[in-house]
């Protein structure tokens, strides 16, 4: 008798605990909870960067407090498939199975970096070339010649890699390029070369409450836009400013951007 009510109250004590990490997982009303793996300057880890600005300056005039968070990238993204974050920082159009506004928010110009006596690539030649992106990040998408690739799960040891000639080409956004060759001994020994730009976007999930976020932040971008009020933020953080034209419209009822 003591046994079964032992376990009936531990059954309800684990049911409320699963039911309050449940309830603590889903994003609060009135909140659009962002996350983002840390980049510098960017999404940083105490909540400064070009993207936490941005994030702030579109939802929270409109009523929502942005509650940011900082995963590694792939994790950010299932958080957001699973419902338990409302957003995420850096997508590529089409990338995952998730809502996507008409507008993005900023360009990715995506380098190949290489040992400086190699040729330089194009987006064409690069299945003559063995290549590696960080796992997640999906480039064959974008460039859809590469045939020969390694994706890695840190960005530690790229130097190292080129060097030893483990891959001809590594292939990343410009200031994640940047970071890597400073850390080289000698940073005239390799060199960057510009493949293709990619815009990139918020991925909201897929439930009503998404779609009411997603189409919050096309109604405050076509605003922000507009206005010229995002020119100061990214004059702040020294960023090039990626929007010259409002997003086109295409017959399916999307929008695109066109690169700069």
């Amino acid at each position: 008798m003591f046994k079964w009510v032992a376990s009936l109250l531990c059954g309800l004590l684990a049911t409320g605990l699963v039911s309050a990490q449940a309830a603590e997982a889903v994003p609060a009303s009135g909140t659009v909870a962002i996350v983002s793996d840390a980049w510098e300057d960017y999404t940083g880890a105490d909540g400064t960067g070009l993207g936490w600005d941005l994030m702030r300056t579109i939802f929270e005039p409109a009523g929502y407090e942005v509650v940011w968070r900082i995963e590694p990238y792939l994790r950010s993204v299932g958080l957001v498939q699973r419902g338990e974050a409302d957003a995420w920082v850096g997508s590529y159009k089409d990338e995952q199975d998730c809502l996507y506004p008409r507008w993005h928010y900023d360009t990715d110009h995506i380098y190949a970096l290489s040992l400086a006596r190699l040729p330089a690539p194009t987006p064409t030649s690069l299945g003559d070339y063995r290549l590696a992106w960080v796992r997640g990040y999906e480039f064959q998408r974008y460039l859809p010649s590469a045939k020969q690739y390694e994706e890695i799960h840190r960005r530690d040891g790229i130097l190292e890699m080129l060097k030893r000639g483990r891959a001809d080409y590594y292939i990343d956004a410009e200031q994640e390029m940047d970071y890597i060759q400073q850390q080289a001994p000698d940073p005239m020994a390799y060199k960057m070369t510009h493949l293709i730009d990619l815009p990139l976007y918020l991925g909201f999930t897929n439930s009503e409450r998404g779609r009411e976020l997603r189409d919050v932040f096309d109604r405050r971008m076509d605003e922000l836009v507009a206005n010229g009020q995002l020119r100061a933020i990214y004059k702040r953080w020294k960023m090039p400013y990626p929007f010259e034209r409002e997003p086109t419209k295409h017959t399916d009822g999307r929008a695109d951007r066109a690169h700069r």
